[in-house]
């Protein structure tokens, strides 16, 4: 039971973080995430949602 829940959370931060690198990459939310300018965040958002 434990083991369910653990897995669960660690699937929910995954997901999370793929949201943060997909779609919030070049928005205030995300860049504040990863401490990015807005120049580099839009240079690199292609490669972020690799």
């Amino acid at each position: 039971m434990i083991g369910n829940i653990l897995v669960g959370l660690v699937a929910l931060i995954h997901c999370y973080i793929v949201y943060l690198e997909m779609v919030l990459w070049d928005r205030p939310r995300g860049r504040k995430a990863f401490g990015l300018t807005p120049e580099f965040a839009s240079a690199s958002k292609v490669l972020a949602a690799n």
